[in-house]
């Protein structure tokens, strides 16, 4: 039977968030119960960014598409896991040169973050000149296990040239028991309408 990954973060009140932002952290009330119910019932508050998610370029963009734009062929398809758990700081174009990034490829980056359940406020990240690389090579999608893809960019460079080309970002993702290596991609995002971002279940299937 084909190995099945999923590589998303579990949702609930007191997981990692973006900064350990208090107001980042997803809410899930009982609203009704059995004891004056027939069933049980719950409501959930989170922000748009928690966990694994899809950005979509109005996040950075004024003006910029919202998630609707992605259109399900962008994240469902082939894609390659590669192994950075070498990488110390920020993933430069020194350290993707040697991947031989193809056009249309879709790439999720394993690094250190992984290793760790815990926000950590160095994580490895794509740093400006990473993206550029990225965009020559033409990539159609980047993922990273940090819940975020940049760390320190006042002008969100790495954001906005990915999105400037069209790559797609998928952030917050969970690695740790993925081997570098091709798999298929089934990256399924809440489908909301008019929003930057929305949380999404991403699944890795080996033998593609």
């Amino acid at each position: 039977m084909r190995q099945v990954y999923d590589i998303s973060m579990p949702i609930f009140t007191g997981m990692p968030v973006y900064k350990n932002k208090p107001e980042k952290q997803p809410l899930i009330n009982v609203i009704q119960d059995f004891d004056t119910h027939t069933a049980r019932e719950s409501r959930i508050q989170m922000d748009a960014h928690t966990g694994t998610h899809v950005d979509a370029p109005l996040h950075m963009v004024e003006g910029g598409s919202t998630l609707e734009s992605i259109t399900l062929e962008q994240l469902v398809g082939p894609c390659r896991v590669a192994d950075l758990t070498h990488v110390e700081e920020g993933i430069g174009r020194e350290h993707l040169e040697s991947l031989e990034l193809q056009a249309g490829e879709r790439v999720l980056f394993k690094t250190r973050n992984s290793l760790s359940t815990e926000f950590d406020p160095g994580f490895i990240y794509l740093n400006a000149d990473g993206a550029a690389y990225v965009c020559e090579r033409g990539v159609a999608l980047v993922g990273i296990d940090a819940l975020g893809i940049e760390r320190s960019q006042p002008e969100h460079e790495t954001h906005k040239q990915l999105f400037a080309q069209g790559v797609v970002i998928i952030e917050g993702l969970r690695l740790q028991e993925v081997p570098a290596g091709s798999y298929l991609l089934i990256a399924a995002p809440l489908k909301l309408l008019g929003t930057e971002a929305a949380p999404a279940r991403v699944l890795l299937l080996e033998g593609v």
